[in-house]
């Protein structure tokens, strides 16, 4: 779908939404521009997804819609751009949560080609600062929530559910780290991008977009750098939750351990008086059978004190 956006009676921004190959090969002809394709825009190396010549930018940024839950899974899928001094094509093959409101914003006054393309970048920024802020929010509920207050009480009495917690905030871990992945690479060719366009475009850039393009240059800077310290608190989160785990495993195996040798003695005395000679002083004892008894239950109590002497249970 193409849609055309005007400004003072000419077209400044064509939206080439989700296009098919003819209809860009159209756009090309009619436009007058060199407009890549889908498989183009997707190459990962820099040399391709930033380019510069006649006069004319080619940049490609991926970009992750993150869906909410029931609407499928999240899709990277490549945000193009086709920049000169008075038009600017972008090619997008999926919706983006901020295209509405980039429109509105444009269609209020008079912009340039230029002009444009530094309001999506913004949007764009801003989408993935919100996103960070969305991470951050659960990054700081699962910590509260694995090393809540009162964890060591839940482990007593309620073990299931705090082996179940566990393994749900596994899920959620992965799935942030996932989220954050998709941010880092749209960070990452933005920083590239910012200092290119101003390098490249020096000579017909206008002094504000300059400036916006290196106010935007700053907060990619730093959301790249929170991006880190957010990779680093998850990577935290990741460790701690499987340690929570492995101590959960450590405390089952602790239990098995010490019940299967408190276990030998008193199968080793019934085993003793179990056994069927005729010669054993003790069967003809008038109390054997409740001495015998009592052998089994001190032979069981004894480890038992040993351990919690030792502080393996309390």
């Amino acid at each position: 779908m193409l849609t055309e956006h005007q400004s003072g009676g000419k077209t400044v921004w064509v939206d080439l939404y989700n296009p098919t190959n003819e209809e860009i090969g159209e756009a090309c002809t009619t436009y007058g521009l060199d407009i890549p394709p889908r498989d183009q825009l997707e190459e990962i190396e820099f040399s391709s997804r930033l380019q510069y010549e006649d006069d004319a930018f080619t940049i490609s940024v991926p970009v992750t819609p993150h869906k909410k839950p029931g609407e499928g899974e999240d899709e990277t899928t490549p945000l193009g751009f086709v920049l000169t001094k008075d038009l600017l094509v972008t090619i997008r093959f999926t919706h983006l949560h901020t295209m509405d409101a980039i429109v509105k914003r444009v269609e209020r006054r008079a912009r340039t080609a230029p002009d444009i393309f530094m309001v999506i970048i913004e949007a764009v920024v801003d989408y993935g600062a919100d996103r960070l802020e969305e991470l951050r929010s659960e990054a700081l509920r699962i910590s509260q929530r694995i090393f809540h207050k009162d964890m060591q009480d839940w482990q007593k009495n309620k073990v299931a559910r705090v082996n179940r917690m566990l393994r749900d905030t596994l899920v959620e871990i992965g799935d942030m780290g996932e989220r954050l992945s998709h941010i880092r690479d749209t960070l990452l060719v933005l920083q590239r991008a910012m200092p290119f366009v101003i390098e490249h475009g020096d000579g017909w850039l206008d002094t504000q977009v300059k400036a916006r393009l290196k106010v935007a240059a700053a907060d990619v800077q730093s959301l790249n750098e929170y991006e880190v310290h957010l990779t680093d608190k998850i990577q935290f989160l990741l460790d701690a939750d499987l340690g929570f785990i492995s101590t959960e495993q450590n405390d089952l195996f602790k239990v098995m351990t010490i019940w299967s040798t408190v276990g030998i003695p008193p199968v080793l005395v019934a085993g003793i008086y179990g056994m069927n000679f005729h010669f054993m002083p003790e069967l003809a004892l008038p109390y054997g059978y409740p001495l015998a008894l009592v052998l089994i239950a001190v032979s069981a109590l004894i480890p038992l004190m040993w351990f919690k002497h030792k502080g393996w249970w309390e």
